[in-house]
């Protein structure tokens, strides 16, 4: 069975989009896993799956290269938000993911917006193993934890050139704190506007950028006082912007590119 796709990126975050709505979804974690590998696959941060939605535009199911699944994923919202926006010749559309209703806007400069709802920073909430102030944890290096949907873990560095990531992200991400996991962040400020940002992904190792890592390593910063509202995250494929009141939704906006289309094998 061949199944069409597209692939895109934001600031190097890439994803694949499968448009089934009207159809049956054929991904499982085995298919997850072997469309994922950049080897013998496509390759890919994320996959999102497009489905039928009574109350959206569409339902978006994302899954890892590793075949898991996850709750969100900001870059490849706003790819599917820019696709399903190009289509109904409108600049902005209403997404169903299981983070919620997630609303996507046109921004200037070809970017598109998406407001990827209030985090979450109740140790229940991120999950934590046992209850703590999310804001310091008992772990060498202070982090802070908070949920975009997803579970996040932020260390603050004075120069993040000094961290090998591919190192010591393995053993955080499965550090006992978290029993589902955690993505890792390494933030270096470099002023209360602009951060540098590396990233261990849960089920995905190291990549260029992620929209919801940006978002959580932001929500972090600015509750521990290091950041203002509005901040220039800086990952190794590129920046986006990220604005957090301090209450309410993170809006996360940057630009998203497509890289290519064509039809995938699905056994």
């Amino acid at each position: 069975m061949l199944v069409p796709f597209v692939k895109m990126h934001a600031h190097g975050d890439d994803f694949i989009i499968i448009d089934r709505r009207g159809l049956h979804d054929p991904i499982t974690p085995q298919i997850a896993r072997r469309l994922g590998d950049r080897h013998t696959g496509i390759g890919f941060n994320q996959l999102a799956v497009v489905l039928d939605c009574d109350d959206a535009a569409a339902r978006i199911k994302f899954w890892n290269p590793n075949g898991t699944p996850l709750a969100t994923c900001g870059s490849a919202t706003r790819g599917v938000a820019d696709r399903l926006m190009h289509e109904a010749a409108t600049d902005s559309v209403l997404l169903r993911t299981d983070r919620g209703l997630l609303t996507c806007v046109r921004a200037p400069g070809r970017q598109v917006s998406v407001n990827m709802g209030e985090p979450s920073l109740d140790w229940r909430a991120v999950p934590l193993a046992e209850a703590m102030d999310t804001l310091v944890l008992p772990i060498e290096g202070d982090p802070a934890a908070c949920s975009m949907g997803n579970p996040h873990c932020t260390f603050f560095v004075d120069d993040l050139s000094a961290i090998d990531v591919a190192a010591v992200g393995p053993g955080l991400e499965k550090h006992r704190l978290f029993p589902d996991k955690t993505n890792v962040h390494f933030v270096q400020v470099l002023d209360r506007g602009h951060i540098r940002l590396r990233i261990w992904e849960r089920g995905g190792g190291v990549p260029l950028g992620s929209g919801s890592c940006c978002c959580g390593a932001v929500v972090n910063g600015i509750r521990r006082g290091l950041l203002d509202a509005t901040v220039q995250v800086e990952c190794d494929g590129g920046t986006v912007t990220v604005h957090w009141a301090g209450e309410g939704g993170v809006v996360l906006t940057g630009s998203v590119e497509p890289v290519m289309q064509g039809s995938a094998y699905v056994l």
